[in-house]
This record gives C-alpha cells, structure tokens and sequence, in this order.
C-alpha cells in the first residue's frame, strides 16, 4: 500500500494527525466536562427544520425516500437527509486537510468531471467553484441538487449501477460515501475504467461502517455496539456493502488501473480526542450521526430485519444516549483510494 504525501488541486504534501497508516490510540481529552448538554447546544444551533414532502416522493416510516428506482437505495432524501449529508462534507474535507480530493490530477488535461452520487451536490458545486473552466456532471437517484448551479455544472437523475453511455469519456470520475449504496461493487468499478480517458483518475472515498475503539470503551454490552452489528448484518442481507473502505484497492487493481494509492483516517465519533483538529471533526461526525440514527435504522430494521417502529425507536434511543455521554472513544476508518487509467 502506498502512503506517498498526496496533492489536491492547489494543495501540497500533506500531514495528517487522523491518518492511521502506523495506527495508533487516539489521546482522550480527560477535561472533557458536562459532555452531554454541551452536544445538545452545539446540535440546536446547526439542525433546520424539515420542509415539506413533495408529493411525488414515496413516504416510509415518516420519512421520504427517492421515486427513480425507488427501494434501491436504504436513506431518506428529504431535508433533514440533506442537511446531514452536507454535514459529512464537512466532516469529510476537514479530515483530508479542507482538500476536496488526494488524486493528483492534471488541470491542463481535465475537462469533464465526474461526481457519481452527487447526494445535494456539494462536491460537485465546490470543485466547478473552484475550477470554472471544467465541466461538472453529477447523478443521483434523487434530484434533489439546487436549482440555482454554476454554468459549469450539470445535475441529473441516474443509477450508477445501470449501463452507462455517456457520449464522452471523463478525465476525472470522483465518488464519495457510497457505503450501503452499491450491489456491485466490481462492475461498478469496472464501469468507471471504461469511461475514463487513457491517463485519467479516479478517486473513491468511503469508510466501514463499523466503529471501532482502540481502548476497549465500545463493549459488546452496549446499546451502540448491538446497532453497529444489526445494521452490518441488515445492510449484507439487503445485498449491499456495509464495509467498502478495506475493499476499494482491490477492486481498483483488479480493474486494470495503475499509480494506486491507499490511504486511510480515523474519524472520532464524538468531541473525545484530546487532539483539536481530531476534537472538531468528532464533534461533527457525531453530529451527523445522532442526526440520521432513525434514517439509518428504519429500512433496514424494519424491511429486513423485521422490527417494528417502535423497538427501532427505543434501541436508537439508548444509542444516542450512550454517544451524546463521551464515554465510547469510537472511531470510523475513512479510506481513500485513487488511481490511474494505464496510457
């Protein structure tokens, strides 16, 4: 596995404190004091509203879900959806040094771009920002993009798993947070390959589902431990991928690219870390998660594991007790993947 310092665009060689290629504890901040109203304050001052559902949208579970293919994909695509996903872009690019990519692509030779599940479309809006001169394309099975976009940028409706028959090849293809989204993850792959320029990259950042702890916090007794396995196991019995992280450059290699590199980061689950930077990203991690604890169980509890409502509700209860306390040191293991189409 490679670790060679990477560049994004405009960037330089980067040294990072969650990178964990020699892993090693993360330092608890012991004078972490009143944890739990603390995280209850700083939630109130980011969380919105819901809006209203569009009409056109099927509602599960209270919740509303894409219409394009619609039972392919576990996560809710309304407001309250939206916004935590814009809040794992933050979670996502603070982790990587405020860099949008690693993969060390040539700007005078990158033209169109690539964004598979663009989600809101916040990586695709931030790179055409930064890039005006490039074409963005972002899909989705949810339109749910702005409408008011660069001129650069171009949103539509699409499943990255059916066939693709784009008009042109991309010097660029990026795909971020795909965990429990994908059915074929080779083919997937593969497709990539094939619509990628001869020199092109391709960049994949995703994690494992799993959270781990390096101190022994996270025990099999927990509330927060028995949801991380029934959604693992829930997530393998709907035929999708809980844990692709470890998996990406393999199926990369397998696919025919070359110059691959590996890279994976610890993302604290909550504001534990001693370390400041390890501190604000954990505080926001957690906050994405105890925003969207019911929109990652529902489905998946309910439509395949057979749980009724109401026993989701309680056991996402005590997970979001045990979380908003400090005391599970847990982290996720965030992988970057990124790589060469053969010349």
């Amino acid at each position: 596995m490679s670790t060679r310092p990477a560049t994004a665009t405009g960037g330089g060689a980067t040294t990072n404190v969650l990178e964990s290629e020699n892993p090693g504890p993360i330092q608890v901040d012991d004078a972490l004091e009143d944890a739990d109203s603390a995280i209850a304050s700083t939630l109130s001052s980011y969380t919105r509203p819901l809006t209203s559902s569009a009409l056109d949208y099927p509602i599960e579970h209270g919740r509303r879900y894409h219409a394009f293919r619609p039972g392919s994909y576990s996560m809710p695509n309304d407001q309250h959806e939206m916004d935590r996903l814009d809040l794992m872009h933050e979670v996502f690019t603070r982790a990587l040094g405020r860099q949008l990519h690693l993969a060390p692509i040539d700007l005078a030779r990158t033209h169109r771009v690539l964004d598979m599940g663009t989600g809101t479309g916040i990586w695709a809006l931030d790179f055409a920002d930064q890039h005006p001169g490039i074409e963005v394309l972002g899909n989705d099975l949810s339109p749910i993009q702005p409408f008011w976009i660069p001129p650069n940028v171009k949103f539509e409706v699409d499943d990255i798993e059916s066939p693709w028959s784009y008009h042109a090849p991309f010097d660029f293809i990026f795909s971020r947070y795909l965990v429990s989204a994908i059915r074929d993850w080779p083919s997937l792959v593969r497709n990539v390959f094939d619509n990628l320029r001869p020199g092109g990259w391709v960049e994949f950042q995703d994690y494992e589902m799993m959270v781990r702890s390096d101190d022994g916090t996270l025990t099999e007794q927990s509330s927060t431990h028995k949801w991380i396995h029934l959604e693992v196991e829930a997530t393998l019995r709907a035929g999708r991928e809980p844990n692709p992280g470890p998996q990406l450059e393999g199926w990369v290699r397998d696919a025919g690219f070359v110059n691959i590199t590996h890279r994976v980061f610890k993302l604290p689950l909550g504001a534990w870390p001693k370390d400041k930077v390890l501190k604000e990203i954990g505080l926001f991690n957690l906050m994405a998660c105890l925003y969207g604890l019911e929109a990652f169980s529902l489905r998946l509890m309910c439509d395949v594991l057979g749980w009724d409502e109401p026993q989701v509700h309680a056991l996402v209860a005590q997970v979001r007790s045990e979380l908003k306390t400090q005391r599970i040191h847990g982290y996720n293991n965030f992988h970057v993947v990124y790589a060469q189409k053969p010349y």
